[in-house]
């Protein structure tokens, strides 16, 4: 379970950055006091337009960044006041998760299962089941510096999911990627949601959210919007799909923020 309470981010802004955004301020507000819980079992999908805070709050989730004030509980740990603990029960992929280059996908998947102290019996179940899952057996003796952009995001999976975290936290994960290597992820968020894993991700793939998420949450400029199940959205829709009520839903609160 991830359990967020009126968390808030703000940054120092240089001067450089108060000149190139036009303010005297010298703090921003990334995120701005939210709160909301994403249950075992189920997806929780984490919406906005760029710049919304998104990824943010998923960092601050994944104890990459630290709130400026409120808590955040994974798994029953204060991730703030316990980070490394959080942390061994947390998987975290993300688009732009960088990979050493000189390593195999064997010799990768292998260090950080060590790093996460993984068995040796664990780790071979966990691999076998991964790899086929994921079709990378036929790469997995090859560098990544040699591999595909799909190749490359199919074994962040592994790394992300080799020490089988009770949470995963998922951002944008198949933004850019060929259809194929897509669906392979599509098909993990549903294992993980099969098996009784805690989900949150974001994306901006409107049919994606449609077919795998159970609750959502839409954030603007760091504000909540929305926070309920998805049968609750499709229940208050004003407009014809998902996608043409997100967009709704936000430009009606533009002026309100």
């Amino acid at each position: 379970m991830i359990e967020v309470t009126n968390i808030r981010k703000e940054f120092i802004l240089s001067k450089q950055q108060q000149k190139e955004l036009n303010t005297t301020d010298k703090k921003a507000i990334a995120v701005n006091d939210i709160s909301f819980t994403c249950q075992p079992g189920r997806v929780f999908s984490l919406l906005g337009p760029n710049g919304a805070g998104k990824t943010t709050t998923l960092r601050m989730l994944s104890t990459i960044f630290q709130p400026t004030s409120g808590s955040v509980k994974i798994a029953g740990i204060d991730a703030v006041k316990n980070p490394q603990e959080a942390r061994k029960k947390i998987g975290f992929l993300t688009g732009s998760t960088g990979l050493y280059a000189r390593l195999t996908p064997n010799e990768l998947i292998a260090y950080f299962a060590e790093l996460y102290g993984v068995s040796t019996n664990d780790f071979n179940e966990r691999k076998e089941r991964l790899y086929s899952l994921l079709d990378m057996n036929d790469f997995q003796n090859k560098r990544i510096g040699k591999l595909s952009t799909g190749m490359k995001q199919k074994v962040s999976i592994c790394r992300t999911m080799i020490h089988d975290p009770e949470v995963v936290v998922f951002d944008e994960p198949t933004s850019g990627l060929d259809v194929i290597t897509a669906e392979n992820i599509i098909k993990l968020i549903i294992d993980c949601k099969k098996q009784g894993k805690t989900v949150i991700f974001s994306s901006h793939i409107m049919s994606e959210v449609d077919l795998l998420c159970d609750d959502i949450a839409i954030v603007h400029k760091g504000n909540l919007l929305f926070n309920g199940t998805i049968s609750d959205f499709k229940g208050q829709m004003q407009a014809d799909n998902l996608t043409a009520e997100f967009i709704r839903i936000v430009n009606e609160n533009q002026i309100k923020i």
